[in-house]
This record gives structure tokens, sequence and C-alpha cells, in this order.
């Protein structure tokens, strides 16, 4: 178990790329059991199995949620499903659009800490399609593919875009792997803002290319949150 006295350490003596899958902390000195890793957009719970193998290491119970990507009510639902199923004190991560499940369900009492990893992070009530917007366009989307009401990344815009910095033959499998999201998930606002009253970190993609990378620092320093600077593009690993 990692403590938070053995995490900041931790943060010291390593880089943030490093740090992120061991953010395994407790806020109160209490040790952390559980960690609750939620994926977002283009991916599955599998996308996470690197991080998960390093976590496991450390003795956690992990468990990687199944992002449903229909609506965000669904969503919603099912990390808070996996989230009731923890035993303990119980960090919480999403990686982009599933910084908004980690918002909403992150008020729960057995929630300790959250992580934004490149991740969306919206007020409560706030449209975050609008705040995007105000930034610019990130290349990824460009690169949306529809069928009827499903999206997903092309193969070429998920290989250059998503999964880019991977080796080529991760990036085929986790482009393998990639599940379709539904249109109603993107138009879904947040009515918590768990940052406001948890410890928070946010992991800040300097060459992401599906949020911007100035988006991700303003919502990082909007939540007061500790950022841990990955130098290049932020994927569930």
């Amino acid at each position: 178990m990692i403590n938070r006295r053995d995490f900041a350490a931790l943060l010291a003596a390593t880089s943030a790329a490093a740090v992120l899958p061991r953010l395994a902390t407790a806020t109160a000195g209490d040790p952390v059991r559980n960690v609750v890793l939620v994926h977002g957009l283009f991916a599955d719970g599998s996308c996470w199995l690197d991080v998960i193998a390093r976590l496991q290491r450390e003795n956690l119970n992990v468990t990687s949620v199944q992002n449903p990507l229909t609506t965000l009510e669904e969503a919603v639902a099912e990390t808070r499903r996996v989230v009731s199923e923890q035993d303990g004190p119980t960090v919480l991560v999403g990686h982009s659009f599933s910084g908004m499940l980690v918002s909403e369900v992150g008020v729960d009492p057995n929630i300790t800490a959250l992580v934004y990893v490149a991740a969306r992070a919206p007020e409560a009530g706030e449209d975050y399609g609008a705040l995007a917007r105000s930034y610019p366009t990130s290349p990824a989307t460009a690169g949306i593919v529809f069928d009827g009401d499903e999206g997903r990344l092309s193969e070429a815009a998920f290989l250059r875009d998503f999964a880019g910095d991977l080796p080529a033959a991760r990036a085929r499998d986790l482009y393998a792997v990639q599940q379709p999201f539904h249109r109603a998930l993107l138009t879904g606002k947040t009515t918590q803002a768990a940052c406001r009253s948890k410890p928070s970190f946010y992991a800040v993609s300097t060459e992401d290319r599906t949020i911007h990378p100035d988006l991700e620092r303003f919502m990082a320093k909007r939540m007061g949150a500790t950022k841990l600077s990955k130098s290049r593009r932020a994927i569930c690993r």
C-alpha cells in the first residue's frame, strides 16, 4: 500500500510520466487499497493494462471500468457501480472524456483523491463543448467518423492523433479494441465538481492532439490541482 508520505517522496524523485500509474495516495495518512480507472473516448477498459500491472505490483486492488460511452448518465451509473464495490479508500482516475465521470462520481465518501489524465474537468453544470470551442480545435476532431449516432476515430487518425507516441504494434492493438461513442454522450453536463472538495491531481499532456494542452492547463489551474506534466501525449497508460 502507498501512503501520503511515500507518494510525496515518489513525486519528488520521479518524472510525472512514471508517477501517473502510481497515484494511489490517501489524503489523511490512511493507506489506499483501491484504484478505479476509467477510460475515455476511442478506447475500452483494456487500454489501462500497463497501468494495472504497475499498480498490482504495489499490491493494490485495481478495477478498470468499462465505460459504455452511450450517455453521460449511463457512464456515471457504471462508474458509480464500480466505486460502490470498493472496500475502503479509493483513488479515482479518469482519462480524457472520463474526467467528467471523475468529477461527478468523485464526491463518493470512499474516494480519497482524484486523478485527471489529460482529462475534461468542467465545473458543475458547465457546457464543456462551449469551453473547448474557446480554444483551438484539436487535430483528432477532424478524424472522427460517424455511422449514424455512433462515432469513432478513423484508423489513420487513431494511429496519428491518439496513439501516435506508442510502438506501432501497441497502437494497432488499441485501435482494434476502440469502442464507438454515441452522440448523446457529448451533450451531458455534470452536476458535481468533486475536485472542489477532494485532493486532485492533473496530468497535462503538452502534445495532446485530442484536448488542447492550453485547455488542460486552464482546467488544472482552475481546480487548484497538483499538476503532473507529461511531455508527450497521454493515453490510458
